[in-house]
Parts: C-alpha cells; sequence; structure tokens
C-alpha cells in the first residue's frame, strides 16, 4: 500500500516543527547579504533545511552519518560565506550527534564536528574580524555545543532503557501467564483426568447393569456419586489455590491507572468491609471493577472520577462514575459491559449502567453469601 507524503515521522510528535522557529534568522542574514554571496548562502541554506528533514526520516539507519555531515557543511559554508552569526546553526548538528548510540561514531562525529565549528572562529579572529569581546561572546556557546550530545545521549539512553525495561517486565507477565496456564492444566489432567475416566468407565458399566442387575448397577451410581462429590472437593481445592485478584489489589490497580492518565479520583472504600467475601466471589468483581476503570482511561475522555464502596445488609454496592462523554448504545452493548454483566450473574449481582453527554456512572452489586460445610461437602 503506498504512504502518504510526511514532513516528519509521526513518531516524533511536534518537536522537530518547534526547531523550526530557529530558521528565522538564518532568513533574516540571507536577506542582507548580496552578490554570490547571497545564492551561495541560499543553496546551502536550503540543502540544509533538506538534511534537518532527512536526519529525522534516516534516525538509525546508515544514511543518517551522510546527511549529518553534509549539514555540518551547510553550516560551514554559511558561517565563512553569508555571516558569522549562522555558527549557532550548529546547535542543529549538536542534537543530533547525540543520537548515535555507538561510542564510536558519537567520538568521530564530535570530533569532526569541533573542528569544523572551530575553522570559522580561527578564520576571523586570524582577520582580526573579531573583537576580543566578541570572541568571549562566541566561546561560551561553543562549549555548549560540544557538551549537549552528551547531554542529550544519556537522555536517550535512559528512554531505551526504560523502554527496554518496559518490554521486560511484559514478557515477564507473558511468562508467568503461560507458566500458570501450563500448571493449571497439568494440575487439572493429573486431579480430574483419572477421576473423569472413572466415572465415564463406571456409567457406561452401569448402563449395562440396568436390565441384568439392578441392586449392583445402584451400587455402582452410588459409587460414582461418591468419586463425584471426591472429584468435586478437589477441583474446589484447586481453585483455592489459585491466587485470585482481590477487590483492595483492584482497587490499587485502578488508583495507579488512573492517576498515569491524569485523571482525578475521588476514592470512598472501607476496604475492610471485603474480608469476609469469598475469593471467587473477589475476583470476579475486582475484573468488572478493572474493566469499569480501563473503559474511563480509554474511551471517556474524562477529567474526574469517582469510585464509591459501600457495605449494606444485603449485599456490597459500588459505584463508579465519571465526567466523561458518555457511553453510546453501541458500546453498552458491546463486549466489555456485556463481560461484566455476565460476571455479576454468577454471583447474583447485577449491573446498572446511567450515561449521558456528562458522564457515566456504572452501580454494581453483589450479595455476600457465606458457604457453610453440609454433610461434609460446602455447596
Amino acid at each position: 500500500m503506498r504512504q502518504g507524503f510526511e514532513l516528519f515521522p509521526k513518531r516524533f510528535g511536534i518537536y522537530p516543527y518547534i526547531w523550526m522557529i530557529y530558521l528565522v534568522m538564518p532568513v533574516y542574514y540571507l536577506a542582507n547579504a548580496h552578490g554570490y554571496e547571497q545564492y551561495i548562502g541560499i543553496t546551502a541554506f536550503i540543502v540544509f533545511v533538506l538534511t534537518y528533514r532527512q536526519l529525522y526520516m534516516t534516525a538509525g539507519k546508515l544514511l543518517f552519518s551522510y546527511w549529518l555531515v553534509l549539514q555540518m557543511l551547510c553550516v560551514l559554508i554559511l558561517t565563512l560565506f553569508v555571516d558569522l552569526n549562522m555558527f549557532f546553526l550548529a546547535f542543529f548538528t549538536a542534537n543530533f550527534i547525540g543520537w548515535y548510540t555507538e561510542k564510536r561514531l558519537f567520538r568521530l562525529f564530535l570530533l569532526v564536528f569541533a573542528i569544523i565549528q572551530t575553522i570559522p572562529i580561527s578564520i576571523a579572529t586570524v582577520q582580526n574580524q573579531l573583537s576580543t569581546g566578541q570572541l568571549l561572546f562566541f566561546a561560551p556557546f561553543y562549549i555548549i555545543m560540544l557538551v549537549s550530545p552528551y547531554g542529550i545521549r544519556t537522555m536517550l539512553d535512559r528512554q531505551q532503557l526504560e523502554a527496554k525495561l518496559d518490554e521486560a517486565q511484559q514478557h515477564i507477565k507473558e511468562l508467568i501467564k503461560r507458566e500458570e496456564r501450563m500448571r493449571i492444566a497439568r494440575d487439572l489432567h493429573d486431579t480430574m483426568g483419572h477421576t473423569l475416566s472413572l466415572i465415564t468407565l463406571k456409567s457406561e458399566l452401569v448402563t449395562k447393569l440396568i436390565t441384568k442387575n439392578p441392586e449392583r448397577a445402584i451400587q455402582e451410581a452410588r459409587e460414582i456419586e461418591r468419586t463425584s462429590r471426591a472429584a468435586l472437593r478437589e477441583v474446589r481445592q484447586l481453585v483455592s489455590d489459585m491466587r485470585a485478584i482481590s477487590i483492595a489489589e483492584a482497587l490499587a490497580d485502578a488508583s495507579e491507572m488512573l492517576r498515569s492518565a491524569d485523571i482525578k479520583l475521588q476514592l470512598s472504600a472501607q476496604q475492610e468491609s471485603c474480608s469476609d467475601v469469598p475469593d471467587l466471589t473477589q475476583n470476579m468483581v475486582s475484573l468488572c471493577l478493572l474493566e469499569a476503570v480501563t473503559n474511563i482511561v480509554k474511551h471517556s475522555k474524562a477529567t474526574w472520577s469517582l469510585i464509591l464502596l459501600k457495605r449494606e445488609t444485603d449485599g456490597i454496592y459500588i459505584t463508579i462514575q465519571d465526567n466523561g462523554t458518555g457511553i453510546s448504545m453501541d458500546q453498552q452493548q458491546g463486549n466489555g459491559l456485556k463481560g461484566m454483566s455476565e460476571r455479576l450473574h454468577l454471583i447474583d449481582g447485577s449491573l446498572r449502567i446511567d450515561s449521558d453527554t456528562k458522564g457515566t456512572r456504572l452501580a454494581l452489586f453483589f450479595p455476600i453469601v457465606v458457604n457453610k460445610p453440609q454433610g461434609g461437602v460446602s455447596v
């Protein structure tokens, strides 16, 4: 597919455009130049602007170095033929030198840059075109030009390191998830595989014995019942060993998500009121809460949000509200909200949605059910 023209890569945002403001200065000096100096200056300036764009377009590629050398030469020509103040265009070049991640190339181009920038100052000094005061004026800027690439390189190295750390953390999370899935699969296979096979065989045996030996069929049916109850206890034990997301953890994650999105959060929650809520119920509610907060961050365009958790005699009520643009009918019928409703339905809870152009309000409710053992098996 053919791509459209772009002045600068989108990943750099408005940063390249802001720097272009400083290109006004050379235009002033070019306008005051005369004769062949003006023609040479205009040509060099056009090439300089071209190199400025191409350095962004070729960042990280082999052609980047060629365009950088050409930009240095343009600055040198402009400084020698148009005006000594064109010297300050080299701040653009100093910025690009800081993009080198390889130390050898970084030092090489910084050395070449220092030599090229020294040439016009040295010539002007020898020809008595610069007074001592003017030389002292240029000196600090020359030093800053040579030092600034180190700062830019350090900043970019840190950004790359942070990106690699984020990528590594994401990779670790994926590995943990995959390992957890494999562990669950192994546990289910080891725990339930032989049990279900036994139930299947006994069920087939009962089918054959119903007409031939009813008493034996009844015994086998009772054995199937005992085996299935034992399997039920094993499954519950397996589920209880799995780590679920608690409501307290979900509230902490929700607060961090909203803070990262610069959305102000008003939180009112008595987290100890959920201490006796079963792990399965907490996990279901936590997933709903995180889904709701994710929708606020991604779709609402809100600047303020509210999470209110309140315990009543009949259960726990959670209100999640924002001042965003509201939810359309298509979004209300989407998989996210539908999944929340289904999860709450599994624990006998409910979800109510109130939305308009001034914001959205989700009201979650779920009863608190404490399971008690009956006849050796809790239901």
